[in-house]
């Protein structure tokens, strides 16, 4: 779709730009049921520009927004607000107060306000088709091979390392912590690598996405990755996580000793993975 979007920019000599929103609408309306999050809207924002986009309006989702009816999101937002000249959404796009607006009302007021309206056909990869959905669902199962076809790339997740209760540097497995404000598409136990996003540099490990239920009850969920050889200073650094395999679910132990047994096992199995892998 971005690139669809990058090449038809590029032959009318205009801008290219995409719309979003922030929150997801779903979580506006109904937080407990909305889906997991796939990228962070920074995660998101390096990803559009890697494809070669040239701006992206970022609309904040509140009632205001979700009581405009369609009428009026093609009017102000779309002409005065982006003064789009040429628009592609996927078929089944909804827009406006209670979703009224959909892609043939879409192409009526684009006539009239003076935009082109264009569909996005769907998108299959090993004749399943590409969707946020499918993506989740191949995340949740631990199939990232799947997941890597439906992306293109490989699933990751980053952010900026915080402190955390320095329990894994007294289990003797210090981990980078980094919090996850959103519910995370995926849980357990994972082989992954980490980059150093400033100096682009490449480490293996392994990591934890949960809640650590045998440290702290209802606690929020936060991504640990124990990297291997590595030692220094991960405090404020931005570290992008991909996901390689699953090793196990999260579980509760009875007790650190039991916990830190767990982690040696899944340190140990992480390093055969990679020695199997090149």
């Amino acid at each position: 779709m971005l690139d669809r979007l990058v090449s038809v920019a590029r032959d009318r000599r205009l801008a290219s730009c995409v719309l979003t929103f922030e929150p997801h609408p779903r979580e506006f309306f109904t937080p407990a049921a909305a889906p997991s999050r796939l990228a962070r809207l920074r995660e998101k924002l390096e990803l559009i520009a890697g494809a070669g986009v040239d701006r992206v309006h970022v609309l904040r989702f509140g009632a205001a927004l979700a009581g405009m009816a369609p009428e009026r999101f093609a009017t102000e937002v779309l002409k005065d607000g982006v003064d789009v000249r040429w628009l592609l959404v996927g078929r089944d796009f909804r827009y406006g107060a209670k979703r009224a607006g959909d892609f043939a009302q879409l192409r009526t007021a684009g006539a009239t306000l003076g935009f082109e309206v264009e569909a996005m056909p769907d998108i299959s990869e090993a004749g399943e088709r590409v969707s946020s959905s499918a993506v989740r669902e191949a995340l949740a199962a631990g199939d990232f091979a799947r997941a890597q076809r439906l992306l293109g790339r490989r699933y990751s997740m980053s952010g900026r390392v915080a402190h955390g209760e320095k329990l894994g540097r007294e289990l003797g497995f210090p981990t980078a912590n980094i919090v996850v404000r959103r519910r995370p598409p995926l849980a357990g136990i994972f082989v992954v690598e980490a980059e150093l996003e400033e100096k682009r540099q490449t480490l293996q490990g392994v990591a934890s996405v949960g809640r650590r239920p045998t440290v702290k009850a209802n606690a929020a969920p936060l991504l640990e990755v124990h990297l291997f050889d590595f030692a220094g200073d991960l405090y404020g650094r931005h570290l992008r996580v991909a996901f390689l395999a699953k090793l196990r679910d999260e579980k509760k132990y009875g007790g650190l000793p039991a916990l830190r047994g767990a982690i040696e096992d899944d340190a140990a199995k992480a390093r055969e993975w990679f020695s199997r892998h090149g």
